[in-house]
């Protein structure tokens, strides 16, 4: 069975779970009406079974090469990206003026999960396009604007992110690229930038680099670094691609998956670049587009457990061991917990998205704190979830899932790095107990007053749940605080076990919210038990050792944990 859009449950949680009909209610994003959520729902499904999933095994047994300086795609991928493209849908939520449709990013995400399922590899290429849009949007100079916002959204220009460097991984401002003044309004940047996912490839007529560099005599860390608009062929005075930059592929990184996308180590050799925003303020504009992508990725893991939740369910339903596999515990246990934290992990981003529209729509702060709050919980959720419904998959299979030939495996190698890149889960775990917390927890109150508000009110529908849920909420609040009042080094050693017990909790509230909407003897309801009787409890372990602190692990010396 070939891997179909998640279509009618992505249009659920929309409608019943997380809606998006304040949305459409707002003055900006007034045509996000329900007619037109189901019609861009169902052409991005159609594209992606139809287009995109097919590519997907060609990706990973014949990936992108590195041939005589120039990267040549997977089979079909260029067709693939054009398809993309030409049906308008790097443009979702880019501004109208400039060729966007304008609709709220959260439909965005939406199509985004659905192409990561149907192959992940492709969907990178328009997603970090997306994201560059968005930080031009914000911080270019009005003619950067005109002349490479039109060229992004139409997919005829791709964009890409250039910031690791070989000594300077998380610990951005350790980069050494620099950016000499050339007298005329341009930069002549050199240095060598790692990890550059779609840095080169025969799938666009041009590649537009962001480049965070320095200044000459700039400040030393984080803020002395600048951002600079570096395109692979210099725009002619037609706006067309010209001559060809200073710059080029050096390597393809030889990865564990995803490859059918290129992965670069670019090399800058005094290439022309222009800068974006202002000097000294590259992190800040910088940060608009990973963001952008912290979210994304988060939808990348959901999409990736989406395609291998589908491919075991069809095996367990095929595969005889003495009945079908489907029909024993252990099995329907795995299925059924697969198929919980799917909806779950959606369910989050999805109301991560809303409330970042809902904010930009509204002015109001609580919103845009909400969506602040919600994005590395997305984040890393998302991926674990990814990594571990992947993982699963390959075990409903059993010595079949590690046969490349049966695809189970792809799912796994290729989901593994969403955990790694744009900001470890480790390190959206500590934004999320430092910088997310500066308000003293004011975001998060308010979302788990929210929680308990309507567990409250679920009690005379479905008590048992409700209660369980109800707990949760109320012994989060008290963890939290706890933590409050913690030192930032006890808050780093307990910030992912916290942050899971979150994820956990909002799990389990948007399963209740979906159980309430279909009634106490629904499917949803039923797979809602699951969630709240079998995994929500984890969320109690996961407070204990979030409050244990690091005195223990220090504790440990290096030659301790060398012994």
């Amino acid at each position: 069975m070939p891997y179909r859009s998640p279509v009618a449950e992505i249009r659920f949680i929309l409608d019943q779970v997380v809606p998006l009909a304040p949305l459409a209610a707002t003055e900006m994003f007034a045509e996000a009406t329900g007619d037109t959520v189901e019609a861009i729902l169902t052409e991005a499904g159609r594209l992606c079974d139809e287009v995109m999933a097919p590519l997907n095994r060609n990706g990973d047994l014949t990936p992108a090469r590195l041939e005589n300086g120039v990267v040549r795609s997977s089979p079909g991928f260029k067709e693939g990206y054009q398809a993309i493209a030409e049906g308008g849908w790097v443009a979702i939520a880019a501004p109208q003026e400039f060729g966007g449709m304008g609709l709220p990013q959260t439909l965005c995400v939406a199509v985004n999960d659905m192409m990561s399922g149907a192959c992940l590899s492709l969907q990178l290429n328009p997603l970090l396009t997306q994201g560059q849009i968005e930080a031009l949007e914000h911080h270019a100079s009005d003619e950067i604007k005109a002349l490479y916002l039109p060229k992004l959204i139409s997919g005829e220009w791709s964009g890409t992110m250039n910031l690791t460097e070989p000594q300077a991984g998380s610990d951005v401002g350790a980069l050494r690229t620099k950016a000499e003044p050339q007298g005329d309004g341009t930069y002549a940047v050199t240095g060598q930038k790692i990890f550059i996912s779609w840095g080169d490839s025969d799938v666009t007529e041009n590649i537009c680099h962001l480049v965070l560099a320095r200044l000459p005599d700039a400040a030393p860390g984080t803020k002395g670094i600048s951002l600079f608009m570096v395109p692979k062929f210099i725009p002619d005075a037609n706006g067309n691609p010209g001559v060809a930059n200073s710059l080029k592929v050096v390597s393809l990184e030889h990865k564990m998956g995803l490859h059918g996308s290129p992965t670069c180590v670019m090399a800058f050799d005094g290439a022309t670049g222009w800068m974006v925003g202002e000097p000294g303020k590259g992190m800040a504009a910088m940060f608009t587009m990973m963001n952008n992508a912290r979210l994304a990725v988060g939808v990348q893991g959901i999409g990736i457990a989406e395609g291998a939740y589908q491919k075991a369910l069809e095996y367990a339903q095929d595969r005889v061991q003495f009945a079908p596999i489907i029909e024993h515990a252990d099995v329907r246990r795995m299925l059924a917990e697969m198929k919980a934290e799917v909806f779950a992990a959606r369910s989050i981003a999805m109301a991560c998205a809303v409330a970042l529209d809902m904010g930009r729509a509204t002015g109001n702060a609580d919103w845009a704190a909400r969506s602040a709050l919600l994005t590395p919980i997305a984040k890393a959720y998302g991926t674990d979830i990814g990594m571990w419904v992947a993982e699963q998959g390959v075990q409903v299979h059993g010595g079949m899932g590690f046969i490349e030939e049966t695809g189970a495996a792809q799912f796994y190698r290729d989901v593994r790095v969403t955990a790694i890149y744009e900001g470890t889960n480790g390190i959206q775990a500590m934004d999320l107990v430092g910088r997310k917390m500066m308000d003293q927890g004011r975001a998060a109150f308010r979302l788990l007053q929210e929680v308990e508000d309507e567990a409250k009110a679920a009690r005379a529908i479905l008590p048992d749940l409700a209660e369980d849920v109800w707990a949760a909420a109320e012994t989060l609040r008290e963890a939290t605080e706890v933590m409050l009042a913690q030192g930032m080094q006890d808050r780093f050693a307990g910030a992912v076990p916290y942050l899971r017990a979150f994820a956990r909790v909002l799990g389990a509230y948007y399963h209740l919210r979906a159980a309430i909407a279909e009634g106490a003897d629904s499917a949803r309801a039923k797979l809602a038990a699951v969630y709240i009787r079998r995994l929500l409890p984890q969320y109690a372990a996961a407070l204990v050792e979030a409050r244990e602190g690091a005195e223990g692990l220090y504790a440990l010396s290096v030659e301790d944990l060398s012994a």
